[in-house]
């Protein structure tokens, strides 16, 4: 059979705009409530259908080995799951840094999962592949729904809303945080008080990960210090960026320019529905959500 020509697909980053701990379960993961802005920047992937049934990789990702490349565990589990007998070659063009919170690898195996389910004919039904993905990781139920959203459990149940399109100067120090290390941290709070949607504002939440990842990695507290003259930067998930609201893209362009000749920044514009949706996947995934005036 010939091979199809490759496609290339999005794999947009997220912020977490806030993150509390509001308890911890037997299982030992820990109970959150965030608040998860899609953005219109990310990786890309260029995907083909083969013939042959194998899956494949066709350039190397610097620090992930095949067997922890979820884009290839999330081929692997789609074809399993259908009973694919075709193949695919996988090339991920990464954008978004490793380890940093951005939620690059959710985000890859998400669009693979999508973009295989269309292009190997599987029909699988949306519902069906956010099962797949909670297994994949608690962040690629995200990616495959395509919505920014209120998130509460495990990070796993997911309301979507609506919160327009805001701007952020987003900065990446260059090294990793290990989630499990900050997860582990003896000082780290686990018993937040749970909030409301409608009472959520920027200004008085926070990342409760932060503290114990600036204990385990002082440097990215050296580097929130040197740049809080710009504002209220706040690190994403559990990695090593961090990213300030901007008033707008004007203001979010001016910080970049500041800073762009100390640190890997850029401006960053967050957006309620992801690029992927424009590739027409999806059989459930637009719709009217609860409205949110951006946060900053």
């Amino acid at each position: 059979m010939k091979q199809d020509p490759e496609k290339l697909w999005p794999a947009p980053a997220k912020l977490n705009l806030f993150l509390h701990i509001t308890g911890r379960l037997e299982s030992g993961y820990h109970r959150l409530q965030t608040l998860f802005q899609l953005l219109d920047w990310g990786d890309e992937i260029a995907i083909a259908a083969t013939g042959d049934p194998g899956i494949r990789r066709t350039t190397q990702i610097a620090g992930v080995s095949e067997q922890d490349d979820l884009s290839l565990k999330a081929a692997r589990l789609l074809k399993a799951e259908c009973g694919c007998s075709q193949g695919a070659t996988i090339e991920v063009r990464k954008n978004i840094p490793i380890g940093a919170g951005l939620g690059g690898g959710s985000s890859d195996a998400a669009t693979v999962l999508h973009a295989l389910n269309e292009l190997w004919g599987c029909k699988v039904p949306d519902r069906d592949l956010a099962r797949m993905g909670l297994k994949l990781g608690a962040d690629v139920p995200l990616f495959l729904k395509g919505r920014s959203a209120w998130a509460e459990g495990v990070g796993e149940k997911l309301s979507p809303v609506a919160l327009g399109s805001n701007w952020f100067v987003l900065l990446m120090p260059g090294f990793r945080v290990a989630t499990a290390e900050v997860f582990a941290a003896p000082g780290l709070p686990r018993n937040t008080q749970p909030i409301q949607w409608a009472d959520y504002r920027y200004e008085t939440s926070r990342n409760d990960c932060q503290g114990s990842a600036v204990n385990l990695h002082p440097q990215l507290g050296r580097i929130i210090d040197e740049v809080s003259e710009f504002g209220n930067w706040r690190m994403t998930g559990t990695g090593s960026a961090i990213f300030l609201p901007a008033q707008d893209e004007i203001h979010a362009d001016t910080v970049t320019q500041e800073l762009k000749c100390r640190y890997n920044v850029r401006a960053v514009r967050g957006v309620d529905r992801s690029p992927l949706l424009d590739m027409g996947i999806g059989d459930s995934l637009d719709g009217n959500y609860p409205d949110k005036n951006a946060p900053g």
